[in-house]
């Protein structure tokens, strides 16, 4: 199945990007065999090493097949909920030859877990990035600009969400390559993403290189 994502979802992310709010979602896909787990690494590739970025983000899993789904009954689909790290190599993505699937699709730039919760209310939960401990994300899904049954509708009007289709709903403000100085992933970091009644998705960064 699909890991599909969605970009500048968060108000003040989309502000800090330095971009118009979109109409509706803007939508890309992530490989799927970037796809990793709780308390795995995250490789910074040899290819991309330097501008590596972390995006947490409230992820959607998908329970049984969903195509043309209305709104009103989206959350039917939903089998439940976990962290994700839409993890970025932003020099790919902006900079060099602004290809968002190769920036976002390097093996290990997908973590999620660690834990997937079926029972959850995911209007109003609290979103977290913590860089080798310090914050740099702290947000709310009630800011998101398309909730989750806009999304899991929108998506199957537009696409068959097959079970077990990941779904990443976005990352609130205060990712890396912002900052000023910008702040990237190096060998060495550790980052946690944690969400209000999901748990802390934990990885360690290393260097491809070594």
């Amino acid at each position: 199945p699909n890991i599909i994502a969605l970009g500048l979802n968060y108000l003040e992310h989309a502000n800090e990007s330095q971009v118009e709010l979109p109409p509706a979602p803007i939508i890309f896909f992530k490989a799927t065999t970037s796809l990793t787990g709780h308390l795995q690494p995250i490789i910074l590739p040899a290819e991309a090493p330097s501008e590596v970025d972390y995006e947490a983000e409230l992820t959607i899993v998908i329970g049984k097949t969903a195509k043309d789904v209305p709104e009103d009954k989206a959350l039917d689909y939903v089998f439940g909920y976990t962290c994700g790290n839409d993890v970025s190599a932003r020099d790919c993505q902006i900079k060099l030859d602004k290809q968002w699937a190769r920036g976002k699709s390097f093996d290990t730039f997908a973590p999620i877990g660690p834990i997937i919760e079926t029972s959850l209310d995911p209007s109003n939960l609290r979103v977290q990035t913590r860089l080798n401990g310090k914050v740099m994300q702290d947000g709310k899904t009630k800011d998101l600009i398309f909730n989750v049954p806009r999304i899991v509708s929108y998506l199957s009007n537009q696409m068959t969400l097959l079970p077990e289709t990941l779904i990443m709903t976005g990352t609130p403000s205060g990712v890396g390559f912002v900052r000023k100085p910008p702040v990237f992933l190096n060998h060495g970091d550790t980052v946690e993403v944690e969400i209000e009644g999901l748990g802390i998705l934990k990885n360690p960064v290393i260097s491809q290189k070594g």
